[in-house]
C-alpha cells in the first residue's frame, strides 16, 4: 500500500467508524491511521483527505 492509499483508506475508517457515537470498534480507524502514519502520513494529511472525502461526498 502506497502513503497516498494509506491516507485515503485512513480518512474512509476514521469518518466510517469514528465520531462521537463511536458505535463500532473504534480500532478499525486507529489501526488505519496508524498504518498511515507508518507510512510518513501525519495526522494533517489525513484530516486533509478526510475534508476532501467529506466534499465530495456533499457535492
Amino acid at each position: 500500500m502506497t502513503k497516498t492509499e494509506a491516507i485515503a483508506k485512513a480518512a474512509r475508517e476514521v469518518l466510517a467508524h469514528g465520531g462521537p457515537a463511536c458505535l463500532t470498534d473504534p480500532h478499525i480507524a486507529l489501526r488505519a491511521m496508524a498504518d498511515a502514519m507508518a507510512l510518513g502520513a501525519t495526522e494533517d494529511d489525513i484530516k486533509a483527505e478526510m475534508r476532501r472525502q467529506r466534499e465530495e461526498t456533499a457535492g
